[in-house]
């Protein structure tokens, strides 16, 4: 019997299919919440998984696509972002997402959030992100995740 995709997940498959990716969410059978057990998932190093993080510039919501291995540092990817970095409140992530903590994909959102990439990803020949809720991902590479975010590339440790 196939199980059919979340509400966020065919959002996220819309928006891919919309922005010229092929759109294939791949669920899985757990939850994958953390980048390490996305990334045991689908069989691949950590730093190939895309963590989708909301955070506040200057008080306006942001997304940064950041690489499982990296922590962002607040204060150094401010300055490069030319304003003050804080994280969102989870409530605050999820009304402008759409998505639950955990599960927050790249696009899909109710509203487009200025999109920033870890420069670290294009390391990845392929990356993995969250399909909009915590047991969906979905492939692509560095390159293809700039232009259907609309990314801009940045250092974030």
């Amino acid at each position: 019997m196939t199980r059919s995709l979340h509400p966020n997940a065919h959002r996220v498959s819309d928006t891919l299919i919309a922005r010229g990716h092929h759109g294939l969410i791949v669920q899985q059978p757990e939850t994958v919440h953390t980048a390490e057990q996305a990334a045991a998932a689908v069989g691949v190093e950590v730093g190939a998984i895309v963590k989708s993080l909301v955070f506040l510039l200057d008080d306006d919501p942001i997304l940064l696509l950041v690489s499982g291995a990296h922590r962002v540092s607040v204060e150094r990817t401010g300055e490069r972002l030319g304003g003050e970095l804080v994280p969102a409140s989870p409530d605050l992530v999820t009304e402008v997402t759409g998505q639950p903590l955990g599960g927050v994909a790249p696009l899909g959102h109710p509203t487009n959030l200025p999109t920033y990439i870890d420069r670290a990803l294009q390391l990845h020949p392929d990356l993995w992100a969250s399909g909009g809720c915590p047991n969906t991902l979905f492939r692509t590479v560095y390159a293809e995740l700039m232009r259907i975010t609309a990314a801009i590339d940045v250092d974030v440790d």
